[in-house]
């Protein structure tokens, strides 16, 4: 910055920008509470239908969040503008303090143009006949004193202009369309950021110079800044698409086969890497469309570390895909890279995939933990589990499902299909348990669907649940128990079974009894399912009697349907269960107690998640269930999942605990109704509900013995044989 620039600097401009600004912050702000408050509220209460389930409440859940951006955009802009102005007024307060200090001392400074000035003595005629001779004689360590004093404002002042800028320019690049959701406190915070980023692109473009300490510094660094948009983005831009995957092709040959502590830092590393570049991926800015499509062009580039005596690395695709395990990364970029890579692991075919992308990459180790990375559909699949909304899209194409699927009789990419699978049809990203889940939209339930139909396959469908899938399938039917029960009750089922599913009924009775059959093989998978019922159940209840206007008619009908379900269901999963065929892959029920314990603090999640916000039929009000919503919500199922958890046993039951047996269907039985009419009994205490205590658990009871018989009805006609 040049010195008359910041000694006569007028920021009364850039001042009424921050008035501008702080005005429109403070409008955007009051924009963004009417659009969550009113427009979203609104619309989440809403009972779409048709089109508008999908196009309409997207758009407007976009909307709302675009005012949400707006607001953190304006307000970072405000703050950056604000404090670099209150910068260079402080600076310029700094400087002319320097130069009325240096002219006291018989000084000038003089701007001599590019940056640079001048500090010269000042001189006058009488000064030559001095007869001591000193006078106008000026001591160089005064001038360069002062030089370095007002070089030093300058700098600073120069730092806080430019980063300013270059903040400015990335905040506001970061999205082509729309707002960013980048928030800075000020401009100091984000210079910072880019400074960092620009420190560790350098050193990533050197990796054969990293030690282990330097990693760790790395390491400390990313982990600090790898959720900051500009940090990101500088940092990926700044080393390039090659060069990113150069680098951790680097790391990964040189640190292959780390043990303790240099394990742990390289875990670290990959996490954190990982997480940068999935934040970086939601810019839109030119430079990061770049990089995002040049990783996508690389995916068959050959990359090997420089001291790999190999012709074989490793593929562009299995580098990226190792770094897709951890974080959410964009929806575009990862349809994009999806697509390519579906296209070719289908050309290979189902069973000729694991062949395609591990025959001949042996050596390669690209993985700090579990698997090799050697599989690059195990990360993206990883990927897209952080992502629903890309989830989705991978699977609307019942080809592209039934080809996964196909192939994970050939390779292990199993569970990590199944937990993308998972956040296709349930809207949730995995391990995700502080949002609340979305109303399944027609197409999510779809998938659903075909997912049901592909286990369903007499054909060897049912083998699909041993190849690391029935964990997942267990938790998807879970999250699925209102669309499941409707299938089991038929038409009109919405008054008793609510639901805010955009396509309650669509899912096939055969197919639903036959995949919750399969699923029952697995300890995990049925551990879910009978946590999914018990939640749901649990849940119905307390609706149910806390609002006794939902059901036109005798509140006893609507217990005796509700248990009637709970019935049917665990009675579908009890036969099952005790198939000798089955018997024999559950290895015990060892196994199966250990999986109910295991998924019951995960469970807890769902009351709040899974069913948070159902919706009752629209001729009823539209009324979100206040059973799961607010203070104390989801009392009857939380304590549903506290005796799963426990092991309650039932009055008079001998030493097996609820529903730890699978030897004795008549046990199972009594397990599962035992549970409902605790559920029973707690809603109505909860609740106060005047209805005769011993009438009520009676028939509710016989109930659930009628749907545990229809069980069998239903494993019947879908052909589904069990002991």
């Amino acid at each position: 910055m040049d010195l008359d620039t910041l000694r006569h600097g007028n920021f009364a401009k850039l001042g009424e920008a921050v008035t501008d600004w702080e005005q429109m912050t403070k409008k955007l702000a009051g924009l963004q509470k009417d659009a969550e408050n009113n427009l979203k509220a609104k619309a989440d209460k809403a009972n779409w239908q048709g089109l508008n389930a999908t196009v309409s409440r997207e758009f407007i859940t976009r909307t709302a969040a675009e005012f949400a951006d707006a607001h953190t955009q304006a307000d970072s802009i405000t703050r950056i503008l604000s404090d670099t102005r209150g910068e260079l007024i402080g600076y310029r307060t700094q400087l002319n303090d320097a130069i009325r200090r240096a002219a006291d001392q018989n000084l000038t400074v003089v701007d001599t143009g590019d940056g640079t000035f001048s500090v010269t003595g000042n001189t006058r005629p009488d000064w030559a006949s001095d007869p001591s001779g000193k006078t106008g004689v000026t001591d160089q360590k005064v001038v360069d004193a002062f030089c370095k004093e007002i070089e030093g404002i300058l700098t600073k002042a120069t730092q806080s202009d430019t980063s300013a800028a270059e903040a400015l320019r990335l905040l506001v690049d970061q999205a082509k369309y729309g707002f960013s959701d980048a928030s800075y406190a000020d401009r100091d915070q984000a210079a910072k950021a880019v400074e960092a980023a620009k420190q560790l692109a350098k050193m990533a473009k050197k990796p054969a110079d990293m030690s282990l300490d330097d990693i760790e510094s790395f390491n400390r660094t990313m982990a600090k800044y790898h959720d900051d948009p500009l940090f990101a983005e500088k940092f990926a831009t700044g080393l390039g698409a090659k060069g990113t995957l150069q680098f951790w092709t680097e790391m990964s040959f040189a640190h292959a086969g780390a043990r303790g502590s240099e394990l742990n830092t390289m875990k670290e590393l990959q996490s954190n890497l990982g997480l940068t570049l999935a934040t970086a991926s939601f810019s839109d800015s030119d430079a990061m469309r770049d990089w995002k499509k040049d990783v996508v062009d690389e995916r068959n580039t050959n990359f090997r570390a420089a001291n790999s005596f190999s012709p074989v690395g490793g593929l562009g695709s299995q580098v990226i895909s190792s770094l897709m395990r951890k974080g959410q990364f964009d929806t575009e970029f990862l349809d994009d890279y999806r697509k390519e890579l579906f296209k070719e692991d289908k050309a290979a075919g189902d069973s000729n995939t694991d062949d395609r992308w591990v025959k001949g990459y042996d050596a390669l180790d690209l993985v700090f933990g579990d698997g090799n990375g050697r599989d690059p559909l195990e990360g993206l699949f990883e990927g897209l589990s952080h992502n629903p909304e890309a989830a989705e899209h991978a699977f609307e194409s019942k080809a592209d499902l039934d080809h996964m699927l196909g192939t994970t009789v050939y390779t292990d990419r199993g569970e990590s299909l199944g937990r993308a699978l998972q956040s296709a049809v349930t809207g949730v990203a995995e391990n995700d348990f502080t949002s609340s889940a979305p109303p399944h939209s027609a197409g999510q339930v779809k998938i659903m669907a075909n997912i049901m139909q592909a286990v369903a396959d007499p054909d060897g469908g049912a083998n699909l649940v041993s190849k690391g899938l029935g964990e997942s399938f267990g938790d998807m039917a879970a999250a699925y128990m209102p669309e499941i029960s409707c299938a089991f009750k038929g038409p009109e089922s919405e008054t008793v079974f609510l639901t805010n599913s955009d396509s309650p009924r669509g899912l096939n009775v055969t197919d639903v009894t036959r995949f919750l059959s399969a699923t029952s093989a697995d300890p995990a998978g049925r551990a879910g399912i009978i946590y999914g019922e018990s939640i749901y159940t649990g849940s119905l209840l307390e609706e149910h009697l806390s609002h006794p206007g939902h059901f036109d008619g005798d509140q006893k009908q609507v217990l005796n349907d509700i248990g009637r379900n709970a019935g049917i269901i665990e009675g579908i999963v009890g036969h099952s269960a005790a198939n000798s065929e089955v018997a024999q892959s559950i290895q015990g029920e060892k196994n199966y107690n250990d999986a109910l314990k295991a998924k019951g603090d995960f469970a807890k999640n769902w009351v709040n998640i899974a069913f948070t916000g159902l919706e009752v039929p629209e001729h009823l009000g539209g009324e979100l269930m206040g059973s799961v919503v607010g203070g104390g919500a989801g009392a009857v199922a939380g304590a549903a999942i506290d005796r799963l958890i426990d092991g309650q046993q039932a009055s008079g039951a001998e030493d097996e605990g609820l529903y730890y047996s699978s030897k004795d269907l008549f046990a199972m039985r009594n397990s599962v109704g035992q549970q409902t009419i605790w559920s029973v009994d707690d809603a109505l205490a909860r609740h106060h509900v005047d209805l005769p205590k011993d009438e009520i658990d009676d028939s509710v009871g016989q109930a659930v013995n009628d749907g545990w018989k229809d069980a069998d009805y239903y494993l019947n006609r879908s052909k589904v044989k069990y002991g």
